[in-house]
């Protein structure tokens, strides 16, 4: 990365100086960052709570790969799961938690900083 990009970026990037900006910048949430979590977070922050039902069809994906990636998010206190019937039918729904929506935020802000490091002139 240009010198100007890394002043940038230090710039955006609360308490970083030199390299440490750098590796700040690189260090996104891994966890966040597979792209089916973050399907799951972005859905769960735009939509609010959503069923399992509503999250396969949303993200086109398989029960498997939900239910895999999900309990992820739920281990590490992003998301909830509440489960339930609906009449006598299983019912599975997932909330973004406090700290999924602050760990989200905080992604974004991430690559907000490196696109405006990377853009200098806009």
């Amino acid at each position: 990365m240009a010198k100007s990009a890394v002043r940038k970026l230090e710039a955006v990037t609360p308490g970083a100086a030199g390299p440490t900006a750098m590796k700040e910048s690189q260090a996104l949430d891994r966890l966040i960052h597979e792209k089916m979590r973050l399907g799951i977070v972005s859905a769960l922050a735009v939509s609010g709570p959503l069923t399992f039902v509503e999250l396969k069809a949303l993200l086109a994906a398989s029960d498997g790969n939900v239910s895999v990636h999900a309990r992820k998010l739920e281990e590490a206190g992003y998301i909830t799961c509440s489960k339930g019937f609906n009449g006598r039918m299983p019912r599975t729904e997932y909330s973004l938690t406090f700290e999924g929506r602050a760990a989200l935020e905080k992604y974004l802000d991430h690559l907000e900083a490196i696109v405006g490091a990377m853009r200098p002139n806009k």
